[in-house]
């Protein structure tokens, strides 16, 4: 059973001691994963980072990123799976950390399970997107499948009922939900973006099970909540554990960690 640890939205800085929203986002992506990594019941197969790692979309800031899993030995312990969100830098983010993790867009083979990372980056732009040449790559791989299929991205591709965040979720997110709801392998889908635990499902043409989505906490700071949180903390930083079972269905926990002070 393929268990992924995923992390969203560090917001990273070049600047080792620099602050974002007021808190000094290396100290606590490096708190964070600790915390969580105290938590866990058993061992992941995998550390997802589901996009906005660099806040100010510097080389530095991806060097940032690299010491912190240098710093837990997760490069060498655990395969990194990472996805550009709307503040990145695809191409230094490649250059700082492609020979040391896996990037969207990609397919990573998770025992029986596929995960299918998507790049939902557009230079310029808050708001998510998928290209089209992305969108044909995707479309290629679904009529390929023949395994139970994860897929993350960085924005959400469906409003979640927040006035702020719903204005910059994926753009043509219809374009990108309907060859996924039409795929029976595609068990889940898994985002950031939104900072907040957040779960939806949607219905598939054919019938059968509706398509589970998760939204995943910040590493960070946390956003005025649109979902009550399990754990009854909707302020605190926090990650989620998908486990994936040979039977094709996802399960998750979410976890929270007590937040650093604010400078």
């Amino acid at each position: 059973m393929p268990r992924i640890l995923q992390f969203s939205d560090p917001h990273l800085l070049a600047d080792p001691q620099g602050l974002c929203r007021g808190l000094p986002p290396r100290e606590a992506l490096l708190h964070g994963l600790r915390q969580a990594l105290k938590q866990l019941e058993a061992p992941v197969d995998l550390l997802l980072i589901s996009g906005d790692l660099c806040q100010d979309e510097s080389w530095g800031g991806y060097v940032r990123l690299r010491e912190v899993l240098e710093g837990l030995d997760l490069l060498d312990q655990l395969p990194v799976a990472l996805i550009p969100g709307n503040h990145d830098h695809p191409q230094l983010l490649r250059a700082a950390l492609g020979r040391h993790c896996a990037l969207a867009p990609e397919v990573l083979r998770l025992g029986s399970w596929r995960l299918l990372l998507l790049s939902s980056h557009r230079t310029g732009a808050v708001a998510g997107w998928i290209s089209e040449p992305q969108r044909r790559w995707i479309l290629q791989q679904l009529n390929q499948l023949s395994a139970p299929t994860l897929v993350a991205l960085h924005h959400p591709p469906l409003p979640i009922g927040s006035a702020a965040l719903d204005p910059i979720a994926l753009e043509q997110a219809d374009q990108l939900l309907e060859p996924l709801l039409r795929c029976a392998h595609v068990k889940g889908l898994v985002f950031g973006h939104v900072h907040q635990h957040w779960f939806g499902a949607l219905p598939r043409p054919q019938g059968g099970e509706p398509l589970p989505l998760w939204g995943c906490p910040s590493s960070l700071v946390a956003f005025e909540a649109v979902q009550p949180c399990p754990l009854g903390q909707p302020d605190w930083p926090g990650a989620r554990v998908l486990e994936l079972s040979d039977a094709g269905a996802i399960s998750t926990t979410l976890l929270r960690w007590s937040p650093l002070a604010s400078a």
